[in-house]
């Protein structure tokens, strides 16, 4: 959590709020790689990409 903690003073103190979209994103793509891995779903996320 310590990391979640440096990433947001960071941002608020650096004024990077355009670095949030980009961290979300890959936060959701890596959910997604994590899902496809080793689910039922996966077939259905491979479609796509």
């Amino acid at each position: 959590m310590s990391l979640v903690g440096d990433l947001w003073s960071f941002l608020r103190e650096r004024k990077k709020w355009w670095l949030l979209p980009v961290i979300i994103v890959l936060l959701f793509f890596g959910i997604i790689i994590a899902l496809a891995s080793g689910s039922a779903i996966a077939p259905f996320i491979y479609t796509l990409f």
